[in-house]
């Protein structure tokens, strides 16, 4: 391969600055210092004068470039197929990733030119691409990046698709799959335990019962004085023998627990499987919008309790109005960030598809689907709280089970502690089970966890 005559190249500044340049690219953003080192090492600084030819189209292509400073016209050919063929390119901006292509297929579909004095970094493809070999799980998600870049800037998907293949590791043993989202999860939780959040969360929960320890034990005011100290529901709570026949040594405790979580499972898994399809439903197609959606945004704002009479009329029984109550709160929130995560997915995506030979079906299996995840996921987070408190207000009106009927019928028995314990009860347990719908979608969506781990997230 032949390129034209290059300027002399810059003297080497040292990696530190060549790392801080080359995280200004988007692809390059999530890469790890040590691989950015790596990459560095294989990278040289390159001055054009205004004018200079840079590569011209139907050329060989060895290099990757990162515009250091200056402009740089980047034309491409009728063959990129792109609605907007030229393109300015300034600092932080990359060009010339046809070097990332398969082998046989690596010639430039576009010609640049420096426009003014332009100083830019090339990286040799054939290298780049063995150092995302040796750590394929950046490296994927390096590619990916490549192959967004060009779809969403150029409009070029058929070398998009192609571009991921270099970065392919070979064929994982068997578990493999489950160790790197394990490993990945460990890492982010790792990061967490490094970093101040956790400590600040338990300062916070500090502070949180020293104002009450302080509030009603020791300064008592008036605000607070008919409050249970927090002495009094710790006692209780811990006690063998409580006074008001509620603690973790009764069963009948964990009754109450399990039976709320048996109503809040049952109505979230309903509300998972009605919501997340129509949620899809509402933001793919604009006709089922049409239709569905007004009836939708008028019912969604209705309060639980103004369903109660309702309920009890339609259902019969005690248990599935409770089961009822608790699952609409729950189907709104997942359907409508359903819909919003469908509407969010950039329609360049759809339009590769398309352009790579996907009809209909394929577009929203492999494309919607998989967009959405994240905001689904976001929904059910959503959805499984608003379950809790919208179970709460169904027990108050009809259960003879469960924390919701626990806290109501303390305080018309006036057993003030009891209350209490009801209420730290089920945040501890709405937490657990949010954390268990948050492990689920990291789990389901892997490559997520992975960038969100390689970015420091």
């Amino acid at each position: 391969m032949s390129l034209k005559p290059l300027s002399k190249a810059s003297p080497t500044q040292g990696s530190d600055e060549l790392v801080r340049l080359l995280r200004r690219a988007m692809p390059f953003q999530v890469v790890s210092e040590e691989l950015l080192r790596a990459i560095a090492g294989i990278a040289r600084r390159v001055t054009y004068r205004a004018g200079e030819l840079i590569y011209r189209a139907q050329e060989g292509a060895d290099d990757v470039y990162v515009v250091v400073s200056g402009e740089v016209q980047h034309s491409l050919t009728s063959e990129a197929s792109s609605r907007d063929p030229d393109r300015v390119l300034k600092g932080g901006d990359v060009f010339g990733w046809a070097a990332l292509l398969p082998p046989d297929q690596r010639k430039r579909l576009a010609t640049s030119t420096a426009i003014t004095p332009a100083e830019v970094i090339r990286i040799n493809g054939e290298a780049l691409l063995s150092l995302f070999k040796a750590d394929p799980a950046t490296g994927n998600v390096v590619m990916s990046r490549f192959a967004t870049m060009i779809t969403r800037e150029f409009s070029v998907p058929s070398a998009a698709a192609r571009l991921q293949e270099p970065a392919a590791p070979a064929r994982p043993p068997p578990g493999a799959a489950h160790a790197t989202g394990l490993t990945l999860t460990m890492f982010r939780l790792s990061q967490w335990l490094s970093s101040p959040r956790p400590y600040l969360m338990l300062l916070g929960f500090a502070l949180f019962l020293g104002f009450w320890y302080l509030a009603v034990e020791v300064l008592k005011l008036p605000r607070f004085r008919d409050m249970p100290g927090l002495t009094v529901v710790v006692k209780e709570w811990l006690s063998s023998d409580p006074t008001y026949g509620l603690s973790i040594y009764t069963p009948e405790y964990y009754e109450h627990i399990w039976v709320s979580v048996r109503r809040v499972g049952i109505a979230f898994l309903l509300a998972t499987a009605l919501g997340v399809p129509l949620g899809l439903f509402l933001g793919w197609s604009k006709a089922f919008r049409e239709y569905i959606f007004p009836v939708f945004e008028t019912l969604r704002p209705v309060p639980i309790l103004a369903w109660v009479p309702l309920s009890i009329i339609i259902f019969v029984g005690s248990e599935t109005p409770v089961i009822f109550l608790t699952f609409l709160a729950s189907f709104f929130a997942t359907a409508l960030n359903t819909m919003l995560g469908v509407e969010s997915i950039d329609e360049s995506y759809t339009r590769a598809a398309h352009c790579l030979g996907a009809n209909r079906f394929q577009v929203f299996l492999h494309v919607i689907v998989p967009g959405a995840m994240p905001f689904i996921f976001t929904g059910l987070q959503i959805s499984i709280g608003v379950a809790w408190f919208s179970l709460v207000a169904a027990e108050m009106v009809s259960g003879q089970f469960g924390l919701g009927y626990v806290i109501n019928t303390s305080y018309t028995m006036v057993r003030y502690p009891t209350i209490v314990i009801g209420m730290i009860t089920l945040g501890a347990v709405g937490y657990v089970t949010s954390a268990i719908v948050r492990m689920i979608g990291d789990h389901m969506m892997e490559w997520r966890v992975r960038e969100l781990a390689l970015g420091g997230r």
